[in-house]
């Protein structure tokens, strides 16, 4: 009689038996959704690729880029459309986020990507530089270096932090003055 008592309460004490396909067919299943999205991202990186074929190569980069006016180290941020701080631009691997090493020179501006393309703007095609905020959908409060350029007809903008922030009036200042001397050179010349 005495067993008969104790299996029930032994039965209570038991720990609960786990669910294991229920929690393995959730886990597989949350699988192929971060999967799923995954490979939408990546088709939408593709197709804006795409889009943007159009745009003509980047400037090769110069065996000599000239001597230096300003170096700094820094991140680059990415490149969108002139005036669209959303619409990145990933042809020609100019939607990859990477460190950057600045360099300004009389011929134009170099930014070497250990990550990346190395970029380089030729001081026929800058357009300016400011400082901003945000660009390609990156807010970066502290402030951004944005660079003005075109590539072909199109006009683009570029975006850096530099490492340390307060030289951005710096360079803000030499890239207005360089592009706005070129710009008065070429305006002679015609």
């Amino acid at each position: 009689m005495t067993a008969l008592v104790t299996a029930p309460l032994a039965a209570e004490g038991q720990a609960k038996v786990t669910d294991w396909p229920g929690y393995i067919g959730w886990t597989v299943g949350l699988v192929i959704v971060i999967a799923l999205v995954y490979w939408l991202m990546r088709q939408g990186w593709n197709w804006r690729r795409t889009l943007q074929s159009d745009l003509p190569p980047l400037p090769e980069v110069p065996a000599d880029p000239g001597p230096a006016t300003l170096t700094a180290a820094g991140r680059y941020h990415g490149t969108t459309t002139a005036g669209n701080w959303l619409d990145r631009v990933v042809a020609h691997d100019l939607g990859t986020r990477s460190l950057a090493d600045l360099t300004l020179t009389e011929r134009g501006l170099l930014a070497r990507r250990p990550g990346g393309t190395d970029l380089w703007i030729p001081v026929e095609v800058l357009a300016g530089a400011r400082q901003d905020s945000a660009i390609a959908g990156k807010v970066v409060p502290s402030g951004l270096l944005v660079v003005g350029w075109r590539l072909g007809t199109t006009g683009l903008e570029s975006g850096f932090r530099l490492d340390q922030p307060d030289q951005h009036a710096a360079w803000i200042a030499a890239i207005l003055e360089l592009s706005t001397r070129t710009q008065q050179t070429e305006g002679t010349a015609s």
